[in-house]
């Protein structure tokens, strides 16, 4: 076995390890909350009946339903064996909904929100930090402290600021949802328009956020390379600024591409908050509405897909790391 395959199953096996907790950790978690689903559910049902019999009967028929009768560690075996077929369960808030069609229906949303925003919000902030590391001047004094505002701002809280002011107070536009309620799904112009101006303040609040935080960090990387040996090296053989400038710009970048990889494998929960503001139909909006109801199988969905992402993510930027990072190279061959 040569250095790199011993690092590939060193890490697959952390992994491996790690989603077994999670998956531990997702199914007993939700459990803690103090309460019973099943009791919510009867309630609902049961409005206007005063058998008390019937009632009794319905909340058993649906603690047998949900297996919720049965003991924890019973529950947990039956989970995860249902987990092998990819059967996440029945909601108790949406039945006789599964899981796995809720999901489904809500990631799309998300990625659709998430994706672009991440992408546009990465674009424009290196741009802007390493205009901001390299002109200097007016363009650091400006871009910098406004950079640095906008990062310190959360998700959330622009949410909110830009929810009162463009779509409360000055109407321009929608309040909350993925598009027009009395709008049916369609490939028309009509509601492509309606997802698109529904889509626009959640989209801005993420993208404004991350244009700081990736402004920062480049500018920083930028600087750091700049003033490195081998720049002084190079100017002083008398190479041009502009080829100078690739190199530096060219190694300063690799942190970032990093964070777009983890930003993107990561996107299926992140900003959840955010969603949950716009009462945007994505993955956050989902979960906040299967806490409130404590659906056991619908937080579990979420929270499992959320740490499978992000595992997915650094698993595979490890696995670039290892072929193409010089410094992992070495330590692979000293471990030989």
């Amino acid at each position: 076995m040569n250095a790199y395959s011993k690092y590939f199953v060193k890490k697959l096996f952390w992994y491996v390890l790690t989603l077994a907790i999670a998956i531990a950790l997702n199914f007993f978690l939700p459990r803690m909350i103090e309460g019973n689903p099943v009791s919510i559910i009867v309630s609902k049902i049961s409005q206007g009946m005063t058998d008390s019999d019937t009632i009794k009967r319905v909340y058993e028929t649906f603690m047998v339903e949900f297996g919720i009768d049965k003991p924890i560690w019973m529950q947990f075996l039956i989970y995860v064996k249902k987990l092998f077929t990819g059967d996440l369960g029945t909601s108790f808030g949406l039945y006789p909904k599964k899981v796995t069609d809720i999901l489904a229906s809500a990631v799309p949303w998300t990625i659709g929100l998430q994706l672009p925003a991440i992408l546009v919000g990465w674009i424009l902030g290196n741009i802007l930090g390493a205009v901001a590391a390299y002109k200097k001047g007016v363009f650091d004094k400006a871009i910098f402290p406004v950079a640095l505002f906008i990062n310190s701002i959360p998700f959330f809280t622009l949410a909110i600021i830009m929810l009162y002011l463009f779509a409360l107070t000055l109407g321009w536009f929608p309040l909350s949802g993925g598009y027009d309620f009395q709008m049916v799904p369609s490939l028309s112009f009509e509601f492509i328009g309606s997802v698109l101006r529904h889509h626009t303040l959640p989209f801005l609040s993420i993208v404004l956020v991350t244009i700081g935080g990736q402004a920062i960090g480049m500018r920083e990387m930028s600087i750091y390379e700049l003033n490195a040996d081998y720049v002084l090296y190079a100017k002083l053989l008398g190479i041009r600024d502009s080829k100078i400038a690739r190199y530096v710009f060219r190694n300063a970048m690799l942190p970032q591409i990093t964070g777009l990889a983890l930003s993107i494998g990561t996107m299926v929960g992140g900003s959840l908050i955010c969603e949950i503001v716009f009462s945007y139909p994505g993955l956050g909006t989902w979960m906040f509405t299967a806490i409130r109801q404590l659906d056991y199988p619908l937080i579990s969905g979420c929270t499992l897909l959320i740490a499978v992402t992000v595992l997915l993510a650094n698993f595979t930027i490890d696995m670039i790391y290892g072929l193409i990072d010089p410094r992992i190279k070495a330590a692979q061959m000293e471990e030989e």
